[in-house]
């Protein structure tokens, strides 16, 4: 006859080796508890075997990380059009020797006396007086001596001379504009502020490149 505590041995010896044994316990004002040790004396208890060798079900694997995807940079404004330095000129007036500025290298040639070139100023008297009386110009003197070939005679044609202006000189040129026409804007009435409110955009524009 095999004893209880032998049949027990022989239990967990022929147990394979993945099960594991759970012992329920339940004692005398029926209250059932799971242990893995044996029953304290008292209790009734009953042998559980659990299998373990059933494969674990491993949980499903995490989605992969959501990269944010960068949203592409909007694109730049459209840069704005560069309005290029205009070519200016300084010209020498033929008559008095003055400086002023221009746009146009080749100034169309004009006629002047030929007397305000300072070169050869012929007294009046000379030019419209009788023979025999200097200095008389009165014009009930000059009555038929004054033809046109006398006067075309004493006008020349003359030119000014001019030069482009350096890089540097077009930009002092043109903030002296922009000083000079502010000046103006701030005095004008407001009828006559649209002309040069578009001089002023114009050379804001070209003063850009300097």
């Amino acid at each position: 006859m095999i004893r209880p505590c032998a049949l027990l041995l022989l239990v967990i010896a022929s147990a394979p080796a993945s099960a594991a044994i759970t012992y329920q316990c339940t004692g005398a004002d029926g209250r059932v508890s799971y242990q893995d040790k044996p029953c304290a004396s008292g209790q009734r208890q009953q042998t559980l075997q659990l299998d373990e060798s059933q494969p674990t079900i491993a949980p499903p694997p995490a989605p992969p990380p959501v990269r944010a995807v960068a949203e592409p940079a909007p694109p730049p404004p459209p840069a704005e059009p560069e309005t290029p330095l205009p070519v200016m000129y300084t010209c020498i007036s033929a008559t008095d020797g003055k400086h002023y500025l221009s746009e146009n290298g080749n100034p169309d040639p004009y006629q002047v006396p030929y007397g305000i070139l300072g070169a050869s100023q012929l007294p009046l008297s000379s030019v419209y007086g009788p023979p025999n009386s200097a200095g008389a110009s009165a014009p009930e003197l000059n009555r038929g001596r004054i033809r046109p070939g006398l006067i075309a005679n004493n006008y020349v044609w003359v030119q000014d001379q001019c030069h482009a202006l350096t890089y540097a000189e077009t930009c002092h040129a043109l903030r002296n504009a922009y000083d000079a026409n502010e000046t103006k804007l701030k005095r004008a009435f407001k009828s006559d502020r649209p002309p040069l409110e578009e001089r002023e955009a114009q050379l804001l524009a070209q003063l850009r490149n300097c």
